[in-house]
């Protein structure tokens, strides 16, 4: 079986072009068909239409009725595994909670015995598992993570995984590793400017920790950032120790901030945050797709390294860097520093003209290396690399050399990224949800737009619960991932389950 490769795909529906069997999840939660593609044809759905077109361009396609929220393509349903695995990565400043105890979680419930929120509050190095998958209702609540040297392992859920809805995770502790865990935040209703400002993921002068293969959609504040104090003590060395730190973002996806929403402050469309001060941030393989900003925005004096992501239909700002006079009144500004390699930002549908890569605001001064960034608008012509914004004096300082360590990441040539990323970014991509296949999907075809209300894209999901043992014996508990090499929900090549109508179509003769 040839491997699924975007870059093979057509510029009107993505088929796979030269497979001979592309292999799909024979489980889609929410699907009104299970979809695949085998021989020489691609069929897929999506939300408004549905088709079935010949990869060798001979075919015909067919529109039929409007599908509520089913999505499934070739390329992104089943990506290879070489990067989607949850294996520690030799740049990973903590191994979280390996080799401690192991803690089921048994209930959807969002707190009580069994809940992933007493998982999250027991003491000492543990493992969290699931024997549950379907969707954790917060209601309007925050999920705090406090004690240390903790793995939440998502990949260990039965399809179609876990999916944390109406609120988000704030992590305040250390030594923590968070994989395959699905956020979809939304303002569940609440009025425009009436309060609730939820992250979908942020940390808050955490420090040790990976996040690796999650989704987060629909934050009301960012989607995930790093965050915590400006100012602890009296040295820039105090400062820096008292807020986030060392903290890996590796293979997200961070998707549709929310923008005329609930936030008080109005719009606040946002990817990531990287908070004054914070240090030793990574961003290695990420999708940020449909925010209006903050992809990432990094404030004063932080240090952040972007290694291989893509940025897909920013709205005015996509990188950006910004020490605020107001913000740093009394103290002596400290240079940000940004590493950039590899790194590609594609204009959409809500991308302002002209949009630089990168632009620079506010007064302190930002020590930049940058290699190898593609910058271009949604019709592929260039783009600028630099930019500014506002009445800035801040001076861009050129380095010669990388200011982060990144000789512990492979580097893809910038060409390459897209590719790459959308078949291995978010939770479970051998179990993708379906709309973080919508997203990438859009990302793909160069569609979608910044929303205001997760109501605008289908709504939270409500996939049926399911159960299933978690089997220390089949686990290799070290690096959290099963002996056989497949996970949860990761099926072999399925059959199209093809409707009534489809069936007689496919059958009868021209």
């Amino acid at each position: 079986m040839h491997p699924i490769r975007p870059d093979t795909l057509t510029p009107d529906f993505r088929c796979l072009a030269g497979a001979d069997t592309a292999v799909l999840p024979d489980h889609l939660w929410g699907a009104p068909e299970r979809l695949t593609t085998q021989g020489n044809r691609c069929h897929y759905v999506l939300p408004s239409r549905h088709r079935s077109v010949n990869n060798h361009g001979n075919g015909r396609e067919t529109m039929h009725k409007t599908l509520q929220k089913a999505a499934i393509i070739g390329a992104f349903a089943l990506a290879s595994l070489g990067h989607a695995a949850a294996e520690p990565h030799p740049g990973d400043p903590t191994r979280g909670g390996a080799g401690g105890r192991i803690i089921r979680v048994t209930t959807l419930a969002k707190s009580g015995p069994g809940s992933l929120a007493e998982a999250l509050a027991a003491k000492g190095p543990r493992t969290v598992v699931f024997e549950v998958g379907g969707v954790i209702d917060l209601g309007r609540s925050t999920l705090e993570i406090s004690e240390p040297y903790l793995t939440i392992a998502g990949q260990t859920a039965p399809s179609p995984g876990i999916t944390i809805i109406k609120g988000g995770i704030d992590l305040r502790t250390h030594d923590v590793v968070v994989s395959h865990i699905r956020v979809m935040t939304g303002a569940d209703g609440q009025a425009r400017m009436s309060g609730w400002e939820a992250d979908s993921f942020s940390t808050v002068a955490a420090h040790n920790v990976v996040v690796e293969h999650c989704s987060f959609l629909w934050g009301v504040d960012e989607n995930m950032s790093a965050s915590g104090p400006r100012f602890t003590g009296d040295t820039v060395e105090q400062w820096r120790a008292g807020t986030s730190h060392h903290i890996v973002f590796r293979d997200n996806l961070a998707a549709e901030g929310l923008a005329n929403s609930s936030h008080p402050k109005g719009e606040h469309s946002k990817g990531s945050l990287i908070h004054d001060n914070a240090t030793n941030i990574m961003f290695y393989r990420n999708v940020w797709a449909h925010n209006v900003e903050r992809s990432p925005l990094v404030k004063g004096g932080a240090q952040v390294a972007m290694v291989n992501n893509l940025i897909y239909n920013p709205g005015h700002r996509a990188v950006h860097y910004n020490l605020m006079n107001l913000e740093w009144q009394g103290h002596d500004y400290v240079t940000g520093e940004i590493t950039a390699i590899g790194n590609v930002m594609r204009g959409g549908n809500d991308t302002n003209e002209g949009l630089p890569f990168l632009m620079l605001g506010g007064d302190g001064d930002l020590a930049y290396f940058g290699k190898d960034n593609r910058a271009v608008d949604r019709h592929g012509n260039p783009l600028p690399q630099l930019g500014r914004y506002g009445e800035t004096r801040a001076k861009l300082i050129t380095a010669k050399a990388p200011l982060a360590r990144v000789d512990a990441y492979a580097v893809l040539p910038s060409g390459e990224v897209e590719t790459s990323l959308l078949q291995t970014a978010g939770a479970r991509p051998w179990d993708r949800a379906p709309d973080d296949i919508r997203v990438l999907f859009f990302v793909a075809e160069g569609r979608g737009d910044i929303i205001d209300d997760e109501s605008e894209v289908g709504g939270y999901p409500a996939p049926v619960a399911s159960f299933a043992p978690f089997n220390e014996a089949e686990w290799n508990l070290e690096t959290m991932t099963p002996k056989s090499g497949r996970y949860p929900g990761q099926k072999g090549g399925a059959q199209e389950a093809l409707s009534t109508r489809d069936r007689q179509m496919r059958t009868s003769q021209p």
